[in-house]
């Protein structure tokens, strides 16, 4: 259905008419036990949304336009698109252009948001084009181009050594295939500065928000990440209970069991995709810090198993929905020896 439930959705609440959000998961699943077909029926789905409503089976309609959340949705959502297109043609540069003609170049690539790779690429985008200057006319070309280095004369001397002991097919510099591989460039370098410039306007918009301000001081979470927190819960007040937003965000505990068999608890992963992948993120750069306890926390909770990838997972999510306070990252005391910390949240959650 997309979208076009929200315009009908607001005009019905402009009407004055109660609004209720129903999963299509729990519609198509009691179809499934009532009629016994998975088939698609618009009669059948009209008996199926009132026998949900009149049991309790639905969700109070948050109106992102009604709560002013609509802005800060169609940010996060752009900048999604941009990202996800600046690593389509990241992975187009890096699987098809460069082990064809500069296949030597991947090893100076160490981080996504460098722009500067991209550039010296562009600049340079085979061996022959730099091969063609001496070791200094080079040096003094690409200064400028490679940006901030510790040594920055001893990485030019050895991209220059590798260019000349490169096995990239032999093409002209301006050749057309030269020009295509500078065309991939130039959108990279472009999708990096728009993404760039959404996430400064995100800032800007979110200056007078304590909540964003508030959730920036949790480590890993930068202003993107705070952006989509806000933007796909919208009021974290709104839930009564921090339990029922960590099963909004598909982070409630789901057991298998059947008879004397019991199964692991693992995520639902049935709630909010992209907040999930928000949480992820935040954790997964937390435990790399060092100015904070989150890393020891993850050591902590992992040492009982280190083979067991689920259990890093929890870990990495447990504690990123804390007290309406600020982040402390000195706070927790030490567990006593050979015990961990018990992994309750605290009583007032973000959310109350």
């Amino acid at each position: 259905m997309g979208n076009y439930h929200r315009r009908l959705a607001y005009y019905l609440g402009q009407c004055g008419f109660e609004l209720r959000l129903i999963a299509s998961l729990a519609v198509a699943r009691t179809r499934d036990a009532l009629y016994n077909s998975w088939d698609k029926n618009d009669p059948k789905d009209t008996q199926v949304l009132l026998h949900l409503l009149k049991t309790g089976v639905s969700q109070r309609y948050h109106d992102p336009l009604v709560h002013a959340m609509n802005d800060l949705q169609e940010l996060v959502q752009t900048h999604d698109q941009v990202s996800l297109r600046k690593v389509q043609v990241q992975h187009s540069i890096m699987t098809h252009y460069l082990p064809l003609y500069f296949p030597e170049a991947e090893r100076y690539y160490t981080n996504s948001r460098a722009q500067w790779f991209t550039q010296l690429l562009h600049r340079f985008p085979s061996p022959a084009a730099i091969t063609c200057y001496s070791p200094d006319a080079f040096e003094q070309e690409a200064w400028t181009v490679v940006g901030r280095k510790v040594n920055k004369r001893g990485f030019l001397a050895d991209l220059y050594a590798t260019a000349r002991q490169s096995i990239g097919l032999a093409v002209a510099e301006d050749s057309e295939a030269i020009q295509m591989f500078r065309v991939m460039l130039a959108e990279h370098q472009h999708l990096c500065a728009i993404r760039a410039a959404i996430e400064h306007q995100a800032d800007q918009v979110l200056q007078s928000h304590s909540d964003y301000h508030r959730l920036r001081t949790v480590p890993g979470v930068g202003p993107i990440l705070a952006l989509t927190i806000l933007a796909e819960a919208g009021d974290l007040r709104r839930f009564p209970h921090h339990r029922q937003f960590l099963k909004f965000c598909g982070f409630d505990l789901s057991t298998q069991q059947s008879g004397q068999f019991r199964g692991v608890s693992r995520l639902s992963k049935h709630g909010n995709a992209r907040l999930r992948y928000a949480f992820w993120m935040a954790a997964n750069g937390a435990v790399q810090m060092r100015q904070n306890t989150f890393r020891e926390k993850y050591a902590r909770y992992s040492k009982a198993d280190h083979q067991n990838p689920d259990r890093k997972r929890k870990a990495l999510a447990h504690g990123l929905i804390k007290t309406g306070t600020d982040y402390r990252p000195y706070f927790e005391a030490l567990p006593p020896s050979g015990a961990l910390r018990s992994l309750e949240p605290s009583r007032q959650a973000l959310t109350s």
